[in-house]
């Protein structure tokens, strides 16, 4: 017979809402595995968005940081994994708008580029290179859809807009990576 004090956990959702109740009541325990769970997922994000592996580890460590902090007002209203990655996308705006960032040199090379980009055919490589040149708010969405693969509604509940905006900003997005791309062509 199953005892009832410990519900068997059925999906990943499950398990991350027992994990952020058990970080509410105080487990630290509970608030290391999500760390681990999400930690290179986050910093997967991260780094597309900042380009630097130093900024993107000190963003990462940052939304752990407001993660811990927010948890007791944490109601759930999104998934785990969405709210998390909505700390680190403001994290990452905060950064880049502070303005020591500004200053620094935003031309993006191939040697910016993650690691896996690096055995990646050339075409790969120019894509990613222009999905870096995107605007602030066009970048995002593309990175969350296609790279890190959510949904249109996770995406608008992680960077707060409604489902439309990220509809219009993935399509205008499309378009100006679509025209990066024809003048890379016809110039190279």
């Amino acid at each position: 017979m199953h005892d009832m004090r410990y519900p068997i956990l059925t999906t990943e959702r499950d398990i991350d809402k027992r994990l952020v109740e058990r970080v509410q009541q105080g487990d630290k325990m509970a608030f290391d595995l999500l760390v681990t769970k999400y930690q290179r997922k986050l910093f997967r994000l991260v780094l597309r968005l900042v380009t630097n592996q130093t900024e993107a580890e000190d963003v990462v460590q940052e939304t752990f940081i407001k993660a811990y902090r927010s948890f007791p007002s944490f109601r759930g209203d999104c998934s785990e994994k969405t709210w998390l990655m909505r700390i680190a996308v403001n994290t990452c705006r905060d950064m880049i708008h502070s303005a020591w960032f500004r200053h620094l040199d935003r031309r993006i090379t191939p040697e910016q580029l993650p690691e896996s980009c690096e055995r990646a055919d050339e075409d790969a490589v120019d894509l990613t290179i222009e999905v870096m040149r995107l605007s602030q708010k066009h970048r995002e969405v593309i990175l969350l859809y296609y790279y890190e693969n959510m949904t249109t509604d996770e995406i608008a509940q992680a960077l707060g807009v409604a489902k439309s905006t990220v509809s219009v900003r993935l399509e205008q997005g499309r378009q100006n990576l679509r025209k990066m791309l024809e003048r890379r062509r016809s110039h190279g």
